[in-house]
């Protein structure tokens, strides 16, 4: 099932007209591949779809949801989440309060992967942790911090390879640390978060692509990882300048490892590695 850029720039109108999101920056690849999704698990033609989107609300909410749902899991990329620790963080380790933005969050694996870092560096008291995404189901998800074990298990490899390096940790006394930050039941196939780490995040609805930052701080560190790549390059720099904007003087902005800042923002920040450095104004 092909869909033509005609077809999307339908679909793009027909959401905008009918909702309070608006699709049209965003990149009509990626919007090609989850509308072909989504028409093949509905069984429908593409006008079919707009026919329902414009006589059904409930049914334009599921379809804005199966797009803007994004694969997470506890620390993706653990060369990054090294980096993190040894040459980033550090850098905030005197300050009162660090304040750390997670937008695009999807289910929280991110957010908690940041808290179990700062606790084992013994940053975590002095950070305030914010994070937002588009879909409310997802931040549902996240505040409850609660997950398919058998999904996850693969992924406790990057617990150990971020926190304990390469070495070769017995299994026993890795499993008695990941308890410090959750409770695995394996029979219920559920992994569930600490309260402490639960407890702590401030979790806001927030669409990048026209909201304001709802928590009216500014912050020191912004991990945004494989969130932009769904966006065209116009919008990839207002989302830019929008960070930017509502950060610290030297703070650190986190995309994913396949993203880049590129056009008029990249004058706004050093590159360093994976990381992007706010310049001054």
């Amino acid at each position: 099932m092909e869909l033509d850029e005609k077809d999307i720039r339908r679909f793009q109108n027909t959401l905008r007209d009918h909702s309070e999101y608006d699709f049209t920056e965003y990149s009509l690849t990626c919007l090609r591949r989850r509308l072909t999704r989504i028409l093949l698990e509905y069984e429908k033609s593409m006008e079919e779809i707009m026919d329902a989107m414009r006589s059904d609300g409930r049914f334009l909410d599921e379809v804005v949801k199966k797009i803007t749902v994004h694969t997470t899991e506890l620390f993706r990329d653990p060369e990054v989440w090294k980096k993190l620790r040894q040459e980033v963080l550090p850098a905030y380790r005197d300050r009162p309060a660090i304040r750390i933005w997670h937008p695009g969050c999807s289910t929280g694996q991110e957010v908690y992967s940041m808290m179990m870092l700062l606790s084992e560096m013994g940053m975590l008291e002095q950070s305030r942790i914010f994070a937002s995404d588009i879909n409310p189901d997802v931040l549902e998800i996240a505040g409850e911090g609660t997950y398919k074990y058998h999904f996850n298990q693969s992924y406790l490899e990057n617990f150990q390879k971020v926190l304990f390096g390469e070495t070769d940790t017995h299994h026993s006394s890795l499993r008695q640390h990941w308890k410090k930050y959750f409770h695995i039941d394996e029979t219920r196939d559920m992994i569930r978060m600490r309260d402490f780490l639960r407890d702590k995040p401030v979790y806001k609805k927030l669409d990048l692509v026209k909201d304001p930052n709802f928590f009216l701080v500014k912050f020191d560190l912004i991990v945004c990882r494989n969130v932009i790549i769904y966006f065209n390059d116009e919008l990839q720099n207002r989302v830019f300048r929008l960070f930017w904007d509502n950060m610290e003087e030297g703070g650190t902005l986190v995309l994913g490892v396949h993203e880049s800042i590129l056009g008029p923002c990249s004058k706004c920040f050093l590159k360093k590695d994976s990381f992007y450095q706010k310049k001054p104004a």
